[in-house]
């Protein structure tokens, strides 16, 4: 069994984002079944095993080896006074040298959303990769008639940068995405372009 050198936990001021254990299948498979036709419109085609044991396991194994190796911190997001699961948030494609960027990707159960949760792990994760993980940029994608999670970054001080053509395949198709990025030492000015 792999076991990661050490624990990865952010603190937040409702949450702990941590990263995914083997006793969260349970919770994690009911609260994806729950959402599945919330979230379905933003995401790839889940596998055949997306909810099974097995490819939680291998999730699992991924996010552990990922946080070791550094290519990217996978994590939970826990409500502290329940110790709920109420999504995700990854800081994935984690790319050093003259770069020092990553990208993030998010969900939220149907039942947290709209509450802030998302918004305080964003913020978290955006601080904690610019104050430990020596980031420059992280970069942030999305439909562009997905309002809410573009709403989001921008309360999240992510700007608008431009659009991608067949960016993901998203629900089955290549979808365009808008493209967004906060940088650690932004200068930039506000737009309402895109």
């Amino acid at each position: 069994m792999f076991i990661p050198r050490r624990k990865l936990r952010i603190e937040t001021e409702r949450m702990t984002l941590r990263q995914p254990l083997l006793s969260d299948f349970r919770t994690w498979r009911s609260l994806r079944e729950q959402s599945a036709e919330f979230l379905t419109p933003w995401e790839p085609v889940w596998a055949g095993d997306h909810l099974s044991r097995k490819g939680f396991t291998n999730r699992v194994y991924w996010a552990q080896r990922s946080i070791s190796n550094g290519s990217a911190v996978p994590l939970f997001l826990i409500r502290r006074e329940d110790q709920n699961l109420l999504g995700a948030i990854t800081l994935d494609n984690i790319r050093r040298g003259p770069s020092q960027a990553g990208t993030l990707g998010y969900w939220i159960g149907e039942p947290h959303a709209r509450q802030g949760y998302m918004q305080e792990a964003i913020r978290s994760v955006v601080h904690y990769a610019y104050e430990r993980l020596d980031l420059s940029r992280v970069e942030a994608a999305c439909l562009p008639e997905n309002e809410a999670s573009r709403a989001l970054l921008e309360k999240c001080g992510f700007k608008y940068e431009g659009v991608a053509q067949s960016y993901l395949q998203i629900n089955g198709r290549w979808r365009t995405h808008v493209l967004y990025a906060a940088l650690r030492l932004d200068r930039r000015g506000r737009t309402d372009a895109g």
